[in-house]
């Protein structure tokens, strides 16, 4: 069955909030008290935004500490690595949520407390949800139930439903990321977009449980009955790819804001693949059936791009509703700065917000940016395998030498003009 026919009341409470939030609009027009209580949540997307994203398994003060002394006032968050009170993190279990986990909630809450007490802003993004547990938090097998059940649907809208109510007032929050980098496809009969069919593939899915729009519309009816100030950050599926944004439907809500992600082509992006193959710029194969090459610089990774700018403008939507939630690619392959650099460009000369992958991640240091282009000291391993990595990253990074990579981000978090 449907969610909108199991739950048929959701649908007119969605609608219902759109009306809410117009009389609120138009409200503010004439009381100045409520004009000075306006939005000021999504107002904060409305001057270009550079972040990074937190995917720590030990979430520390000395990060958010590193974090605000390199000028990131935008962190991009997800709980999925920490240690919980049952199963899964906050969930409880996504087999069968029942409601939020009390410890973990408070857990977080002092992290946002910490991000909050150095003007950090947040964009709070599960991995996990009710029926789609992460592969690395479920002995490497992917969970497609979410997109095979509608029962899952319901549990995520309640799951959200909650978090929202617990959340909504939290100062750093700027942003509830339903899923990162949602996936349905894989579980339906499509692994590639570089073939360019997607619209057909969701004509032949939509209306079930693997149909992206679906599952966005009702899970923000459930954020917006208790909150309909935060923004709600929307990824198209694939893995958030920008070609999945032709499939992608406009959410009729002016605090939504659109994110995809960007490590393509990923025979290059990825060390184990690369292997010391391919350099950027150059040549890649992207694609064996058919068999596939991408010439890579800077003016094909825009033309990669363009499915974003094109929908963008087709939807009548703002570039500063645009966000690069995650890029990035491994230090170690030829090219990797230059690569980098090309991408922030893109970004910065289309207004778009962007956050890199990854600040200091303390159990993968393949894009630790700090680290250079070589391996990392010794030492580091010792220091990430007891967890106490966080203590010693000045130890680490001042061994590190002729780093090409880190300026390429610094120079972009040093540059304060509003």
């Amino acid at each position: 069955m449907h969610l909108k026919e199991s739950t048929p009341g959701l649908k007119n409470k969605f609608t219902n909030c759109m009306i809410k939030k117009s009389i609120i609009i138009i409200a503010s027009l004439f009381l100045f008290v409520v004009s000075e209580g306006q939005n000021t949540k999504i107002s904060f997307w409305d001057k270009q935004q550079k972040g990074a994203n937190f995917f720590n398994a030990v979430p520390t003060r000395e990060w958010f500490e590193a974090a605000a002394a390199s000028n990131i006032k935008l962190v991009r968050l997800t709980y999925e690595k920490w240690k919980g009170a049952e199963r899964d993190f906050l969930i409880g279990n996504v087999d069968d949520y029942k409601g939020i986990v009390e410890a973990d909630l408070q857990k977080l809450v002092s992290v946002l407390d910490i991000a909050d007490s150095l003007d950090i802003k947040i964009v709070v993004t599960p991995i996990s949800l009710p029926g789609a547990r992460w592969a690395q938090s479920n002995n490497r097998v992917k969970d497609g139930r979410l997109w095979k059940d509608f029962k899952y649907h319901e549990q995520t809208c309640r799951f959200w439903h909650d978090f929202a109510q617990r959340l909504k007032n939290h100062p750093a929050v700027v942003g509830y990321n339903i899923q990162n980098e949602p996936h349905p496809e894989i579980f339906n009969g499509k692994n590639s977009f570089w073939k360019n069919d997607l619209p057909e593939w969701y004509e032949t899915i939509k209306g079930t449980p693997a149909d992206l729009n679906l599952f966005y519309r009702n899970v923000i009816a459930a954020i917006c009955q208790v909150d309909n100030k935060t923004p709600i950050v929307v990824s198209p599926g694939l893995y958030a790819t920008p070609w999945t944004f032709n499939y992608l439907e406009k959410i009729d809500d002016p605090n939504v804001v659109y994110s995809f992600h960007v490590y393509e082509p990923y025979q290059f992006t990825t060390f184990r693949l690369n292997d010391g193959k391919y350099k950027y710029p150059g040549k890649v194969p992207v694609d064996n059936d058919p068999p596939l090459e991408f010439d890579m610089n800077k003016t094909t990774m825009a033309g990669y791009l363009k499915p974003v700018s094109d929908w963008a403008r087709q939807n009548n939507v703002t570039s500063n509703r645009i966000w690069a939630g995650e890029f990035g690619c491994s230090r170690k392959v030829e090219g990797a700065e230059k690569y980098l650099s090309d991408l922030i460009e893109i970004f910065n000369e289309n207004g778009w917000h962007w956050a890199f992958y990854s600040y200091r991640e303390d159990v993968w240091e393949n894009m630790d940016y700090e680290l250079g282009t070589e391996n990392p000291p010794s030492k580091y391993w010792d220091y990430s395998s007891s967890k106490t990595l966080h203590q010693h990253y000045p130890e680490i990074y001042g061994q590190v030498k002729n780093n090409p990579i880190w300026p390429v981000f610094q120079k972009e978090f040093n540059n304060k003009e509003e």
